[in-house]
């Protein structure tokens, strides 16, 4: 397998690391030409000026370009018979999302998006337990994302950047489709994109989703917990590491003394085997590759991930819920 990156900013860079570690990456390709050549200098593979002139030495490629550009880079990868991974969101517009996809599907690509949030074995480990029934049916799922701002972000605002990543992994915890979306936010440090938003999501099968976004925080909470009828469960990104609680009622309860309450509480740690979760993406990207099966991000997934973000971006500005179709 041979992989092409094209893009190397920020995560451009990682994206190349991992492959180069995985022994598959092929090629570099980036208008920024001192920097991309030194990249691919460093890890010993070729640079293009021309993305384009990288299809015939790669059988997939990356696209870690600004969003303004994933739908015609990675049209023309599909078009020319290349594998995609395209960094979230898909596209800028739904419109160009379903263009994308389709012709994925009609050619026979495999189109994967890096929600790489979705990749973190805590949301595996979450994943498992939901569909075992090991936590009860759920109430409602909330999160956290919050951190000073990256400098590296200028076309999108925080939503699009972090808040996609819970709106994604809240969906696939839930599995069911999004009703509604209502959504507060603003701007406080930013001109041009909100930079602070709290977004609601009503699922149709009755569950809620709070996600609570920022780029106004002078640290950095990447967390996620679940209201189950059985256990409370709080998962950490960073730690990679989940606290499962339940309690039960160990004696009589005096309604006449609620300060000694006859309760007992069991939280369980459980600390996962770490992994990187970039790893996963691009391992998940080949597999679905060599046995021509859907990733675990399609381009479908993101393209309704992005719905949900669309949705609450036009409730900020509206300030009303939007009810999705």
């Amino acid at each position: 397998m041979k992989i092409g990156i094209i893009g190397v900013g920020s995560m451009g860079k990682n994206h190349a690391r991992v492959n180069s570690e995985m022994g598959i990456l092929a090629g570099i390709a980036d208008s920024d030409e001192a920097t991309a050549r030194s990249l691919a200098e460093r890890f010993g593979v070729k640079y293009f000026s021309d993305y384009r002139d990288m299809f015939a030495s790669v059988d997939a490629i990356t696209v870690a370009t600004p969003t303004g550009t994933h739908f015609k880079i990675a049209m023309d990868a599909i078009l020319a018979g290349k594998h995609v991974l395209v960094e979230k969101p898909i596209c800028p517009s739904l419109e160009d999302s379903e263009k994308l996809v389709k012709a994925a599907e009609d050619a026979g690509i495999v189109l994967a998006v890096g929600q790489i949030e979705r990749h973190n074995p805590v949301v595996k480990f979450a994943r498992e337990s939901i569909e075992q029934g090991r936590f009860g049916d759920i109430v409602s799922i909330s999160a956290r994302r919050v951190s000073t701002f990256p400098g590296r972000i200028s076309d999108v605002g925080v939503l699009l950047d972090l808040g996609i990543h819970d709106i994604d992994v809240i969906r696939y915890l839930a599995q069911s489709p999004v009703k509604s979306v209502y959504a507060l936010g603003g701007k406080r440090q930013n001109d041009k994109f909100e930079d602070h938003a709290n977004i609601l999501l009503e699922f149709e099968s009755g569950i809620f989703g709070f996600v609570e976004v920022n780029w106004l925080t002078p640290m950095k909470v990447r967390k996620l917990s679940i209201t189950c009828l059985e256990n409370y469960v709080e998962l950490d990104y960073i730690k990679q590491s989940a606290d499962v609680s339940s309690s039960q009622v160990s004696g009589t309860l005096d309604t006449n003394d609620l300060y000694r309450l006859p309760i007992e509480f069991d939280i369980r740690h459980v600390s996962l085997k770490k992994q990187e979760p970039l790893r996963n993406e691009h391992e998940d990207f080949i597999r679905a590759i060599e046995t021509n099966t859907q990733p675990l991000i399609s381009g479908r997934d993101g393209m309704e991930t992005l719905r949900a973000c669309k949705a609450a971006l036009e409730s900020i500005k509206e300030g009303k819920r939007i009810k999705l179709e």
